[in-house]
């Protein structure tokens, strides 16, 4: 991940246990495909620091690293809810993913909005 205002939900929003929703984006229609849970802390992205790899920082250091990962696992693969279907529910209205002009699919969710998302899927 290479986005600052991701890196700071990872960093300070993530905590192991939190549920997670699993979303694709880049494909032709993305959504939420999954259910999962964060399985460690934030640590340091170990491709920032090779120089062979397309995400290499120059200006990233080991005492300063700029860009971090969280572990997560997988709980359950669930049927796609689409963009599109997440639109038309009002208890979603707010969700930060769904925002215009958002570009990140590692945004917060609050209780409610993961509550509306389980009863989309059937969850418990």
């Amino acid at each position: 991940m290479r986005n600052y205002q991701a890196r700071n939900f990872m960093r300070d929003a993530m905590h192991v246990g939190d549920g997670v929703l699993f979303y694709h984006s880049s494909c032709p229609e993305p959504g939420i495909v999954g259910l999962a849970v964060v399985a460690s802390d934030a640590y340091p992205d170990a491709t920032q620091f090779d120089p062979h790899s397309k995400y290499h920082d120059p200006k990233s250091t080991v005492d300063a690293p700029r860009w971090l990962n969280v572990d997560v696992e997988l709980v359950r693969k669930t049927r796609l809810l689409s963009l599109a279907e997440m639109r038309t529910q009002r208890a979603l209205a707010s969700m930060q993913v769904l925002a215009r002009g958002n570009r990140l699919s590692i945004t917060p969710v609050t209780a409610a909005e993961w509550r509306a998302v389980q009863a989309l899927l059937g969850s418990p």
